[in-house]
Order: C-alpha cells, then sequence, then structure tokens
C-alpha cells in the first residue's frame, strides 16, 4: 500500500474538505410550512421507551463468498427479520431453538464451478416460498418486466458473483417485508424497518410502490434507516452548525417536560432537499445548447434519489434526522431515513410530476410522531442513535468473515462422513496457497 502515490491519496482528502466543508444554506431556526428546515422535539423519556404497544419489525440481508484455487467458488445469500414488542424480542419462527427467535432464509445451490451453477442460484430464487409470493402479489405474467433490467437482467446478473449474490439478497429482502406485512400478527401502528433505502436498481418503480401502497392502506410505518450515505457528507456543515444551536441556544432554553438532566435531549429531523439530492446522487448527461447548437455536460438528478412514484426507483422520501445525542460525534450521530411517500405526502399519485410532489403538503403531525417513536430504539444500545431493532436484525443474518471456515468445515465433515474420498484430496481441496506466500 505505500506505492499508492502521495498526490492519489490528496485528491481524496481535497474532495472530502471541498465536500464537508460546504456553506450551509439550511436555516436552523423552523419555519412552519417549510420541511426542508429542522424540527426540534423532546426524545422519549428512557424510563418509558418500552411502554408501547407497537411492534418493531427489523429486516436484513448478507452474503459471502470464497474461491478456491481449484475452481470450486462457494457463494451463499441470506436475509431475515426480527421483532420486538415492548423492548422484547418475540418469536418469529417454529423452532424451539431458545436463543434464534428471527426467522430467515437460505438459498439449497450455494456451489458455483461454472455458469450453469450460477443460473441455477438465480432460477432458485424465484422459487423461494417468500420470493413466489412477491412475485405474484406483483401480478405480472412475464416475470422479466419486473427486473430493473428488462429481459437481460438474468444473464447480467449471472456475469459475476458478487451482482448475483447482492441481487438474490436484495431480493429476499423485499419479499420479506410483505411477508411481514401479511403476518397475522401485524397491526396498524406497527413499524416495519429496513436497513437501506425505499430505492431499488433491481425492481422497476410500478412493482416497488405497490408494497408501499399496502403498508399505507394497512397503516404500518414502512421505513428504511442507514448510516452510510452520500447525503451525510454533504449536510456535513448543516450537521455542524444545526447542533451547535442546538446544544448552546436551543437546549437551555427549551421547556423540557423531562424532569431528569440526563435524560434532557433534543432531537431534530428535516426533509432533504432537492440541491442536496442533486449534489448526493448527481447523475451524468448530455444537453445540447438552444444558442449556438453545442454539446455540453448537464447533471441531472439520479432516478435513485427521486422523490416521486415516477421516474425513480422507489417509494420514498429522503429525511435526516438525530434520535439521540452523542457528544462530539455530529456527523455520526445523524441518520438518513426513506420515509413511505404515502404516509409522508397524503393524496399522491403517480400522476404527480417533480415540481407538485416537491409543493404537496406534508402529514407533518405524522411526521412528528413517526420521528418521535423512534427515539424509543435509539437509546438503549451499543450504537446510540440508530434504531437497535436494526442492530439485532444485522447480527442475526450477517454472514461474518468466519463463514469460510464454517462452511469449509461442514462441507469437509460431509465428505469425510461419506468416506468417498482420501482425507488428503479433503484438505488440499480447500488449501488457500495464499497463506504460504
Amino acid at each position: 500500500m505505500k506505492e499508492i502515490p502521495d498526490s492519489t491519496i490528496d485528491i481524496i482528502s481535497q474532495y472530502i474538505n471541498e465536500t464537508s466543508n460546504k456553506p450551509s444554506h439550511i436555516p436552523i431556526i423552523t419555519v412552519d410550512d417549510d420541511v426542508n428546515t429542522p424540527r426540534y422535539f423532546e426524545i422519549v423519556p428512557f424510563d418509558e421507551i418500552d411502554n408501547s404497544d407497537c411492534k418493531y419489525f427489523a429486516i436484513d440481508g448478507s452474503y459471502n463468498s470464497q474461491e478456491f484455487y481449484n475452481g470450486i467458488y462457494i457463494g451463499l445469500y441470506t436475509a431475515g427479520y426480527i421483532c420486538f414488542h415492548k423492548g422484547k424480542q418475540i418469536r418469529q419462527n417454529d423452532l424451539n431453538d431458545p436463543v434464534i427467535l428471527g426467522k430467515s432464509y437460505f438459498p439449497q445451490n450455494i456451489l458455483i464451478t461454472n455458469d450453469f451453477h450460477r443460473y441455477a442460484i438465480f432460477d432458485e430464487l424465484l422459487t423461494l416460498e417468500p420470493v413466489k409470493k412477491l412475485l405474484l402479489f406483483f401480478n405480472e405474467p412475464e416475470v422479466d418486466n419486473i427486473w430493473g433490467l428488462g429481459k437481460e437482467t438474468r444473464q447480467i446478473i449471472c456475469s459475476s458473483v458478487s451482482k448475483l449474490l447482492a441481487f438474490c439478497q436484495e431480493i429476499l429482502e423485499w419479499s420479506l417485508v410483505l411477508e411481514i406485512l401479511q403476518l397475522a400478527i401485524i397491526q396498524s401502528g406497527d413499524f416495519i424497518l429496513r436497513d437501506g433505502t425505499l430505492r431499488s436498481l433491481n425492481i422497476n418503480q410500478k412493482y416497488l410502490i405497490k408494497i408501499g401502497e399496502l403498508a399505507h392502506t394497512k397503516n404500518v410505518s414502512l421505513i428504511a434507516v442507514t448510516k452510510k450515505s452520500p447525503i451525510k457528507l454533504e449536510l456535513a456543515s448543516s450537521f455542524k452548525k444545526i447542533d451547535f444551536y442546538l446544544q448552546n441556544d436551543k437546549k437551555p432554553s427549551y421547556p423540557f417536560t423531562i424532569q431528569t438532566k440526563r435524560w434532557q435531549k433534543l432531537c431534530c429531523w428535516f426533509e432533504v432537499s432537492d440541491d442536496v439530492l442533486l449534489g448526493a446522487y448527481p447523475e451524468a448527461g448530455e444537453r445540447k445548447n438552444i444558442q449556438d447548437g453545442t454539446i455540453s455536460k448537464a447533471t441531472k438528478y439520479s432516478m435513485f434519489a427521486t422523490n416521486n412514484l415516477n421516474g425513480g426507483r422507489g417509494f420514498g422520501v429522503f429525511y435526516v434526522a438525530r434520535l439521540d445525542y452523542v457528544e462530539k460525534l455530529q456527523n455520526y450521530d445523524w441518520v438518513v431515513l426513506d420515509i413511505n411517500i404515502f404516509d409522508a405526502i397524503p393524496g399522491i399519485t403517480v400522476k404527480m410530476n417533480e415540481r407538485e410532489v416537491r409543493t404537496a403538503k406534508r402529514n407533518l403531525s405524522m411526521l412528528e410522531i413517526l420521528f418521535k417513536e423512534l427515539t424509543r430504539l435509539t437509546q438503549e444500545h451499543y450504537i446510540l442513535g440508530y434504531p437497535y431493532p436494526l442492530v439485532e436484525a444485522h447480527n442475526f443474518v450477517t454472514i461474518k468473515n468466519n463463514f469460510n471456515d464454517e462452511i469449509i468445515n461442514r462441507v469437509k465433515a460431509s465428505l469425510y462422513k461419506s468416506q468417498m474420498m482420501d482425507h488428503v484430496d479433503i484438505e488440499n481441496l480447500f488449501l488457500d496457497i495464499h497463506e504460504r506466500f
């Protein structure tokens, strides 16, 4: 790594410095009719965080792979969900395991030695029970129309193992959103949290928004949450300005109802404006200049970032929020949320254009309740400010670094059990020659 030129590192440093120190155009004072201005509120008291009838479901997925020198490639994806009610995890599976309470799905095909095996993994995904129900729910006879890459999806996705596993994981995750929405225990007021966004490059928007409509009809808050987003870098200077104001000016004069000093925290949220989205998710395009007819580069909104029901990739509206306070960790403290657009904008339709969506009235009362409710999930975990059900879902399904050792040991054990190969051949089968370098 020492051979990397300093100039290369300096370019990275320069970009980060310039982006994170952009002048903040976001005011620190709340403007009543402007959702792009910060909204401050008092956190739910710590001793009341479990006093809610809501159930909080959390979904996450993972994939991992390992290639060996003899051409064997093992690739595995998974997705699952857990549920918390009144601070305790409730069982979602039919197992007798006292520890594993969540529900997860795994494929049968994980061995890859040729292109046929990749296609087998893709085809098996469509036969998994929750995915079959998802496709049935989309009600599209021609399955290829559902995918973002159209008829070429299978061929393009199967061109690399990483693309294939990532695709399978995401489709399985979306199928679990539908599975939860159709559970007998789901009720009005419950929450479904997903790691990431309510957008997809793999599923066409016209089908994906059906999930958002169903969640809205059932009055279930479907929210995607992440700490990793280019939006945070674009808003870095704004976060600093808001946090300084909040702690030094707002908090000392705020009429807290919480009497315990150490529990007195102010939270904040606001909708991400179009100019911030443009900076975070640019998409290069060409534009013909009217005056001289020359072609110049233009920047337009990425489909992924569009807060609309047409011309985009999902059914969310981007917000940022600080749901707890960790001193001197301002940027870390904020999360990016993609909130169901059917909840945030009453009466929204597919026919509304970008300008109409931008100026449409937001359901402020619902948003205020939603963000305050989320603070119940952000105070008693080792990642303060981030909903703990998502942390637990991540821990539940993540295929960690010891994935390779576990898979190899189990395959070896199966080979030894069948006694069809010499033990030396079995050991050499999974030999990592890089360890000998």
